[in-house]
């Protein structure tokens, strides 16, 4: 049967299983953009669909990393807590820019797209608290924040306008180097 447009988004009656699978496959979707961002010729209309279930768990488990390499427990939870500030600000920070650069941007916008292209630099933190070789270290974080920074590119260069693009890319790549500072010093 075919589902007209207002059967289609009502999703109040479906299971809640359904929800949870629908929202996972969407992750999903998010994260395989930012792992291949040269893939998509949309240049992130996908991340445009914002939603912050994404961010919040890449932000939790860089947030458990970071913790888990702490010296004790108030250090563990500073770390910890780091991380969601430094999200939340640099997402402030990055609106902020694009808005006075005359660009097009909503704040939770900003958030998705920053909170899913830090995925690269969590899989880096995490082969980085494996590895305990300080230069490998260096290399695994250095190829996440090369990583993040460029899936991001897509995005924020659609923001601002074209004489502007280098503006508006650089506290994007100063908040990808103050996440891959934080998990080096960890």
């Amino acid at each position: 049967r075919s589902l007209g447009a207002s059967e289609h988004l009502r999703t109040l009656d479906e299971p809640v299983t359904e929800t949870i699978m629908r929202d996972l496959r969407s992750i999903a979707e998010k994260l395989v953009f930012v792992l291949m961002p040269m893939k998509a010729g949309d240049r992130g209309r996908r991340l445009k669909q914002w939603d912050l279930w994404g961010p919040l768990l890449l932000c939790l488990a860089l947030g458990v990393i970071l913790a888990a390499q702490a010296g004790d427990q108030e250090q563990a939870s500073y770390a910890f807590a780091d991380i969601f500030v430094t999200v939340w600000i640099g997402s402030t920070i990055v609106t902020l820019n694009a808005l006075l650069l005359q660009g097009t941007v909503s704040f939770f916008q900003t958030v998705c797209v920053l909170g899913y292209c830090i995925f690269p630099l969590v899989i880096a933190a995490f082969f980085a608290m494996l590895m305990h070789v300080t230069w490998l270290k260096v290399v695994f974080v250095a190829a996440g924040l090369a990583w993040s920074a460029g899936a991001s590119v897509g995005f924020v260069a659609e923001l601002v306008p074209e004489n502007r693009k280098l503006l508006g890319l650089y506290p994007v790549w100063l908040f990808y180097a103050a996440i891959a500072w934080m998990i080096i010093l960890a």
